[in-house]
């Protein structure tokens, strides 16, 4: 929901959450504005404690060649699973990181938001 509402608050818009291919999904596909606007599948981690590291470290080459199969299965079809039609633009995986830290007081401490562009596969 955070990173959803995130990327709308950019002007991206959220064409789909929770995307299934196979056995992989997608958390979010978007549209990235641009320019040149730009397909976008959005792995989103969230950690409420970094005792097990960001949620940038959760992310391996692995998960990543199996969002861009994900994505690109979908890209090929051209349309979600629910028939809802695809743009066709070039397209690209991202990841949004969250740290959920709880707030201390109204204004200070909640979530850390960060948006890495363009992972690349391994």
């Amino acid at each position: 929901m955070l990173a959803a509402e995130h990327l709308a608050s950019i002007g991206w818009r959220v064409l789909a959450r929770r995307v299934r291919t196979g056995r992989n999904e997608l958390d979010i596909i978007a549209v990235d504005p641009g320019p040149p606007a730009v397909l976008v599948a959005v792995e989103v981690r969230l950690r409420s404690s970094s005792l097990y590291g960001t949620p940038e470290e959760s992310v391996d080459r692995r998960k990543i060649a199996r969002l861009y199969r994900a994505m690109s299965t979908v890209a090929t079809a051209g349309v979600l699973p629910d028939g809802t039609t695809l743009p066709r633009l070039r397209w690209r995986v991202d990841l949004v990181a969250i740290d959920d830290a709880p707030r201390i007081a109204p204004g200070v401490g909640g979530p850390s938001i960060r948006h890495l562009r363009n992972l690349e596969p391994g």
